[in-house]
C-alpha cells in the first residue's frame, strides 16, 4: 500500500506561503508494530497556527524541521489494528497529518463515538472550539451588557466565541472580509453587528457601533485591525489575544499596535492565550459545546474542500480569507 504525504519544503517567514513551502512524496507502507493502528486518512483540518509552525517561530509544539509531514488533526478510519483499543472500522481522531495511510500508536488516537458528527472533532468540539471556548471564559470574563468586538469573526474560533458571547447576553461586532462573510455573521451567527473591513473605514463603524467603547476585544487577526480597535476600547476593557493571522504577509519583526497606550489610559488588560493552557478543562468544556450545539445555540459551519492533490491550497485558501466557517479538507468518504 502507498501513503502520499506533503513534506515541509520552505520556511514563509514575512511571505504568503507558496507552493514550493511543500514536496508531495509517495512511499511503500511499512507493517504496524504491537500498539500501533494503520489508517486511511478521511478529513483534515487546516488553522493559522500552522504558518507559524513551518516558520518555526511556535515555542508551544514541538518544531517542525525541513522534511516533516506537515502536522495537522484529522478524522480517520482504522484499517488495521495491532492495539486492543482500537479494531478495523472504528472512526477516530488524532495528529494524523497531511498523509493518506498514516500509522499511529493507540496512545495518540481517540474513538469516536458518533461518525454522524466526526468532522465537528476538528471544529466545535476539536481546538477551535476550545480555543473559543476558553478565550471567552477564562480570558474575556463576558458580562451581560457588554460591547464586544471579534476580529477574523467569520472563521472557525471567531464564529464559535461569537455566539458564546451572544450566550452570556452581550452585544456582539464581527470583523471581516467581504460582504457575504459579513451577512452570515448576521444571519447564521446571530451577530448584532458586522463591519466589512475591506469596503468600510472601520474607525468610522466602531465609533458608530461602540459609542461608549468596547468592552471586550477577541482578536484573531493582529495588526493595522487590532490598532484601529485598541483606539475604541471602553474603560476596563478586556482584550484577548487569540492569533495574529495578518503576519502572513508581514515582516515579523516589523508589526503591533501603535495604540497601546490606550491599554494604560483606559485602564484595560490584554492576555494572550493558548488553547493547550486549558486542556484538563477538555472534557468539561466540551460537554457544554456538546449541550450548546443540541439546543441550537451554537451554529457550526464548515468550507470543506474535496481532493488529498489540493491540501496546500486549502492552507493558502484559509491565509486569503477565503473560508466560510472552519476550514476542512476531505480526503476520502
Amino acid at each position: 500500500m502507498i501513503n502520499k504525504k506533503f513534506l515541509l519544503a520552505g520556511r514563509p517567514i514575512g511571505r504568503p506561503i507558496e507552493d514550493g513551502d511543500f514536496e508531495y512524496q509517495e512511499e511503500e507502507l511499512r507493517g504496524i508494530e504491537e500498539g500501533e493502528v494503520l489508517l486511511e486518512n478521511l478529513v483534515i483540518e487546516f488553522q493559522p497556527a500552522q504558518k507559524g509552525w513551518m516558520e518555526q517561530i511556535s515555542n508551544y509544539v514541538a518544531p517542525l524541521e525541513i522534511g516533516d509531514v506537515m502536522r495537522c488533526n484529522g478524522i480517520a478510519r482504522v484499517l488495521e489494528s495491532k492495539s486492543n483499543n482500537f479494531k478495523s472500522g472504528d472512526i477516530v481522531t488524532g495528529q494524523t497529518c497531511w498523509q493518506s495511510h498514516p500509522i499511529l500508536s493507540d496512545s495518540e488516537l481517540e474513538i469516536i463515538e458518533d461518525p454522524s458528527a466526526a468532522t465537528l472533532h476538528l471544529g466545535a468540539l476539536g481546538g477551535t472550539g476550545l480555543t473559543a471556548y476558553f478565550g471567552v471564559t477564562k480570558i474575556s470574563k463576558p458580562k451581560p451588557g457588554d460591547t464586544v468586538v471579534i476580529t477574523g469573526a467569520a472563521g472557525g474560533v471567531g464564529s464559535i466565541a461569537g455566539q458564546i458571547f451572544k450566550i452570556s447576553g452581550c452585544k456582539v461586532i464581527g470583523i471581516a472580509g467581504g460582504k457575504e462573510k459579513c451577512k452570515i455573521l448576521l444571519d447564521e451567527f446571530g451577530f448584532d453587528a458586522a463591519i466589512d473591513y475591506k469596503s468600510e473605514d472601520i474607525n468610522k463603524s466602531l465609533k458608530e457601533l461602540c459609542p461608549e467603547g468596547i468592552n471586550v476585544l477577541y482578536d484573531n487577526v493582529g495588526g493595522r485591525i487590532l490598532n484601529d480597535c485598541l483606539a475604541h476600547i471602553a474603560m476596563n476593557a478586556r482584550i484577548a489575544i487569540c492569533g495574529i493571522i495578518s503576519r502572513h504577509k508581514t515582516d515579523n519583526a516589523n508589526f503591533g499596535p501603535e495604540n497601546y497606550a490606550n491599554l494604560i489610559f483606559k485602564r484595560a488588560s490584554m492576555e494572550g492565550f493558548i488553547v493547550i493552557d486549558f486542556m484538563s478543562e477538555a472534557d468539561t468544556a466540551r460537554k457544554k459545546l456538546k449541550e450548546w450545539i443540541s439546543d441550537g445555540k451554537i451554529k457550526c459551519k464548515e468550507d470543506i474542500q474535496e481532493g488529498f492533490e489540493n491540501i496546500p491550497n486549502t492552507l493558502k485558501r484559509l491565509f486569503d480569507g477565503k473560508n466560510q466557517g472552519k476550514q476542512l479538507l476531505r480526503i476520502s468518504d
